[in-house]
């Protein structure tokens, strides 16, 4: 990635007007920010163009307005936190607020970058979608990828090229079909792959277990077989905590009866994952091991962030539930690298690249 500009490509930047990209999708909790990470995030970024006598107008998208104004969607809490953090720095309205952003309209870039003479990306969590705010701006604008950005893919691309080994995966969440094209990538670069979260279902399914009322796709037993006979190290859990048909919490093995309903690994399950973590030198986790929010069914993916946490290998989160759940359990700064985008960071590792990346590559340069 040696042939995407960075900031010091950018020249002097004194005196300049400079569009930044940021990632400002913040949690928000009846109007205020619950988690100001994202904006902190952006920070260095920031501050290093107004300390080089730039001036600072950033934009971002807020939550799925779906192309039309929507109050609790307003930027205005994002707006007022960054004041604090960074006084003097402008930022737009929501941009999704305006149907052409995510419909990449020429109209919107233009509007967006009337009166920007520089542009930089600094928004990970975006980078993957090729909306106007991401692709239009590097078409006609001397751009740069912002330290964030930079970070982010030198540490992913890192994994992707030259990971210390052992290499595990710790992937979890709801869906197979959500991560197929990133678990066949990550096959032909790990050493194992650990599946948890109601992934799992549909690879029992595929083994011929059963897995009664679980959450599980039919439709991709056939991939999953498919995935189970590459002779790649695949880990599933040993044991499931979860609901029976009545309704109690109960414990089983891999074959769910009629009725009951998985919702976390087991402790079987946590402590061998455990293991498989403590004995890696590179681990990258994505997806949580169950029903974290839920504190009967959060023991699994504690332990597993206890223990990305406690090992000695280089630990990176990508992102979305993962992060959240670190943040949940106080260990978000106890692993090298919390990832602010989770489709971000699954699609940059499958494919090695991504929309906003390849749009800055292509950008007029300085002089």
């Amino acid at each position: 990635m040696t042939n995407i500009p960075v900031l010091d490509d950018l020249g002097d930047v004194r005196g300049r007007r400079v569009l930044v990209r940021t990632d400002f999708n913040v949690p928000m909790n009846d109007g205020e920010i619950s988690d100001d990470f994202r904006i902190r995030a952006a920070l260095p970024t920031i501050n290093w163009l107004t300390e080089r006598g730039a001036t600072v107008v950033c934009a971002s998208h807020l939550g799925r307005p779906k192309g039309r104004p929507e109050p609790k969607y307003s930027m205005a809490p994002v707006r007022e936190r960054l004041a604090v953090l960074a006084p003097g720095v402008e930022l737009m309205e929501n941009l999704r607020f305006h149907p052409g952003e995510e419909g990449n309209d020429s109209a919107f870039v233009a509007n967006l970058i009337d009166g920007i003479d520089l542009y930089v990306n600094d928004a990970f969590g975006a980078a993957h979608r090729a909306h106007a705010s991401i692709v239009g701006p590097p078409k006609t604008l001397p751009s740069a990828m912002g330290l964030l950005l930079q970070k982010e893919v030198g540490v992913l691309l890192g994994l992707r090229n030259q990971p210390k080994r052992p290499f595990v995966a710790v992937l979890g969440g709801s869906k197979i079909s959500d991560k197929l094209g990133v678990v066949e990538a990550l096959l032909n670069t790990v050493d194992a792959l650990v599946i948890g979260g109601a992934m799992c279902f549909t690879f029992f399914l595929a083994q011929g277990k059963t897995v009664g009322l679980s959450l599980s796709e039919p439709d991709q037993i056939e991939t999953c077989k498919r995935l189970l006979a590459s002779g790649k190290t695949i880990h599933l859990p040993e044991d499931i905590v979860g609901l029976n048909a009545e309704g109690v919490f109960s414990t089983y093995g891999t074959r769910l009866p009629e009725g009951a309903k998985g919702f976390d690994i087991g402790p079987g399950s946590a402590a061998a994952f455990s293991d498989i973590i403590m004995d890696a030198r590179t681990v990258f986790w994505n997806g949580p091991m169950g029903m974290f929010e839920d504190d009967r069914f959060a023991a699994g993916t504690r332990t597993v962030a206890q223990a990305m946490a406690d090992t000695k290998a280089f630990t990176v989160v990508g992102g979305g539930d993962s992060a959240a759940a670190l943040a949940q359990f106080g260990l978000d700064d106890e692993v090298d690298h919390v990832s602010t985008g989770g489709g971000a960071s699954l699609e940059l590792l499958e494919l090695g690249d991504l929309p906003g990346l390849a749009a800055l590559r292509g950008a007029p340069r300085v002089g």
